[in-house]
């Protein structure tokens, strides 16, 4: 039998659509995405209109042909299924379950309760028509292979509701539901919810397509009841055929969705990423590049359970950071420089190979300062979140900055760095020895006050007009824009910056997380016999100034627990522990002479 998959429609109340016109829209927009014809694909679109209306014998209800895993294969199961899930969000963009319609469930209930909607209301109500139509849709199906489900409206209900009693040989390659009730609980049949609870093991992922105009999806999709598929909003002209499954099919997503499902990747998707240039790579490319070889030289490290899952993340990572860098190359008319492009893989197919970034060229010693210290301290699979040993990260530390040129030992000294600067900064609290993701949105926030005209050209980064215009293109929230957020903060100077972080809009958390990362490149410094940058002294000087004169403020008139004054006071507590350690350890800004002020 061929592995090619059959195309299963599922179609809504009505006549059934006795002239299959769903395949209209459907064939159109297949042919405009560049995928083969649909008259290559076997179609079974089964008609049940007559079925939902009564019902000749008594049938009983087809049984449960697919078995939920427990325990540890449970766990395998929902983890691969969120790699494909995750993988077709990448491909189809960013998932949208809406917010639901005001009297959206009151609308659709009253209309459940009307004539032209009786079908769905027998299928919901009357056993024996339910067994019925999915009987007459499983006669249809081959006992093996592979399908891929397309459900309409009520066809989302029982695409839905068949999905579990399937021949155990046919596994479901994609399902992809239009216009669907599901979210409303009168459509919650034999407790379908719990029924799926977790993903089945026959079903490759599924994507639920809603239309902001139609009043049977109320303005959501279906995640909101089955959390582990995902959503996506769609707008179609307005017209009485809103609901209309041609409609729906006309659509470039919900085509590409299904287009994918039946044929895979096309060919000419990575086409165009992998004609890489051999050209010099810009700031944001080495620093994303950086970060990916380290990442892959943790992995190295890992083992069992915490190294596939690192593994799973990494991929997902990996294919953003790339899609980042062609999307904005694009836009600035940008080639791709080669050693980009080298890392583009096909995150849809589990199969792939991850390509890894070549070992990192040599950069000097003061260059590496900020760049090291940036990726030790930053979540380089942001935005997943797995705990790693401190010290398998040093030694993959070791391993990049030994690559580098720069000698194992470097990359030790990165480690030692950050340790003694949130040592010098928790104040006994007892502090994690880094804390991931501490910059956040308070480092975005920093930004935007500052217009980005306090990012000083630093070390081992580019000028502030390429800082600027590469956080405008990547955003200062994604793995990229973070990188070169935190970077730009490090070597940012001058008053914007200090007034920045006194700033009320500045939590206490994210200066220490600002000062942590400043002191720990000067600590790094000092560690590599490199001379001292003493901006950072003067930062300190000029946020303590203007801290303590928004505390004495405040302080006059406002109650001694004041949540304002704590936040100053843990402010001013960091600076001073900041300073003290530049001080203790001869990283004080000499006093000028007498003969200086001769030469001015």
């Amino acid at each position: 039998m061929s592995n090619e998959p059959i195309l299963l429609f599922l179609h809504g109340v009505g006549d059934g659509d006795q002239e299959d016109n769903w395949r209209v829209g459907l064939a159109d927009v297949l042919g405009r995405l560049g995928f083969p014809e649909l008259d290559s694909v076997r179609v079974i679109s089964p008609k049940y209109a007559h079925a939902l209306k009564g019902f000749d014998d008594n049938e009983s209800l087809p049984p449960l042909t697919v078995k939920q895993p427990v325990r540890d294969a449970a766990k395998k199961n929902r983890r691969d299924f969120e790699r494909r899930i995750g993988a077709l969000e990448f491909r189809l963009g960013r998932h949208d379950r809406g917010n639901g319609h005001i009297a959206g469930d009151a609308v659709v209930n009253f209309a459940v309760g009307l004539a032209p909607f009786i079908q769905a209301r027998n299928y919901m109500s009357n056993p024996q028509i339910r067994a019925q139509v999915l009987n007459r849709v499983l006669n249809k199906l081959p006992e093996s292979g592979r399908i891929v489900i397309v459900g309409h409206s009520l066809g989302s209900v029982i695409a839905a509701d068949i999905v579990r009693r399937l021949p155990v040989g046919l596994d479901v390659a994609g399902m992809v539901t239009i216009g669907s009730p599901l979210a409303n609980g009168k459509f919650d049949i034999d407790k379908l919810r719990e029924t799926l609870k977790e993903p089945p093991t026959n079903l490759a992922w599924w994507v639920n397509f809603w239309n902001g105009r139609d009043p049977v999806a109320a303005h959501r999709g279906v995640s909101s009841v089955f959390s582990w598929m995902i959503d996506f909003r769609i707008q179609t002209r307005m017209s009485p055929r809103v609901h209309n499954a041609v409609e729906y099919l006309s659509d470039d997503a919900v085509g590409a969705a299904i287009g994918f499902a039946l044929f895979g990747s096309r060919s000419k998707e990575l086409a165009d990423i992998n004609k890489g240039f051999d050209i010099p790579m810009d700031a944001p490319e080495v620093f994303a590049l950086l970060a990916l070889r380290y990442s892959h030289l943790a992995r190295m490290k890992l083992e069992g359970d915490q190294r596939d899952r690192f593994s799973g993340a990494l991929r997902q990572v990996q294919a953003a950071v790339v899609d980042d860098i062609r999307r904005r190359n694009a836009r600035e008319g940008r080639m791709m420089p080669s050693a980009v492009a080298a890392l583009a893989f096909d995150l849809s197919d589990p199969d792939s190979t991850l390509p890894e970034p070549l070992p990192s060229a040599h950069i000097a010693k003061e260059e590496a300062v900020v760049l090291l210290t940036v990726l030790a301290a930053e979540n380089v699979i942001r935005p997943f979140e797995i705990s790693i040993s401190k010290d398998r990260w040093r030694e993959a530390m070791q391993d990049l900055s030994a690559e580098m040129g720069l000698g194992s030992q470097y990359g030790a000294d990165v480690f030692t760095a950050a340790k003694r600067a949130q040592e010098a900064l928790s104040g006994g609290r007892g502090a994690n020895w880094i804390r991931w993701g501490a910059l956040g949105a308070g480092a975005a926030a920093i930004v935007l006050a500052t217009g980005g005209l306090a990012l000083a050209a630093g070390a081992g980064l580019a000028g502030a007009a390429v800082i600027t215009s590469a956080l405008a293109s990547f955003g200062p929230g994604g793995m990229i824009g973070g990188l070169i957020t935190a970077g730009s903060l490090i070597t940012a100077g001058g008053g914007g910056i200090a007034f920045s972080l006194a700033s009320p809009g500045t939590t206490a958390e994210t200066l220490e997380a600002v000062v942590q990362r400043q002191l720990a490149a000067a600590i790094l410094r000092q560690l590599q016999h490199l001379e001292p940058d003493f901006g950072l002294w003067r930062v300190l000087v000029e946020t303590e100034i203007e801290v303590r004169r928004e505390h004495e403020r405040l302080d006059e008139f406002s109650d001694e627990s004041a949540p304002a004054l704590k936040e100053l006071k843990r402010k001013i507590d960091a600076i001073e522990r900041a300073l003290k350690y530049l001080r203790d350890n001869g990283l004080e800004p000499p006093v000028p002479t007498s003969s200086h002020y001769e030469t001015v």
